[in-house]
């Protein structure tokens, strides 16, 4: 494990390879799992000040969702996600052929909206825990519908830590990751 400014990374994440296959896997991590992907208090604000320029991209029955319930629901541990529709979809899932792709995502890409999509779904497969006040652990999600992005990753010789670097910038800054580089170069060289 690494320690980087109170955020502990698993080896895993350095030591894994990965690099999502998305022919593959279709998108799966959107559509399976058994609650809808981990929201921010200020993602839920942003989603919903947003929504206007995200629901021409959602499918009609997920739209009929979030203007019923809301742009957010709780998991078992009472967390805020996404919503699902009918226990499986995200509500923001949308089709390009079979691949799920993501309506805040699109929205972002065309230029409709600021943010990307949930931190969640944009470090995936990493996952983060809250451990005592002021520490974050950064673990990778083992799951078997990211076996072809292991395989891919590993021929590709891209490690988690790689593939993910816009991704852990934009959670915890460029000085952090940086700071990450280092001490991952100076495990490598004991």
């Amino acid at each position: 494990m690494i320690e980087v400014d109170n955020v502990y990374v698993s080896d895993d994440v350095v030591k894994l390879h990965f690099c999502c296959d998305i022919s593959k896997c279709n998108g799966m991590c959107c559509i399976e799992g058994d609650a809808g992907a981990p929201l921010e208090d200020e993602e839920v604000d942003n989603i919903q000040e947003n929504l206007d320029a995200i629901i021409p991209y959602m499918r009609k029955e997920c739209v009929e969702i979030v203007q019923k319930n809301g742009v957010f629901d709780y998991d078992e541990d009472a967390e805020m996600v996404t919503p699902l529709l009918n226990n499986q979809d995200c509500v923001f899932v949308y089709y390009e052929k079979s691949i799920a792709k993501c309506a805040i995502e699109k929205a972002w890409e065309e230029g409709k909206i600021p943010f990307r999509k949930p931190i969640s779904c944009h470090l995936y497969p990493i996952r983060l825990s809250k451990l005592k006040a002021g520490i974050t652990a950064v673990n990778f999600h083992y799951w078997f519908i990211c076996d072809d992005a292991l395989r891919l990753g590993e021929r590709k010789k891209i490690p988690v830590y790689i593939f993910l670097k816009e991704a852990l910038i934009r959670k915890f800054g460029a000085t952090w990751y940086n700071k990450l580089l280092e001490k991952i170069n100076e495990h490598a060289k004991q």
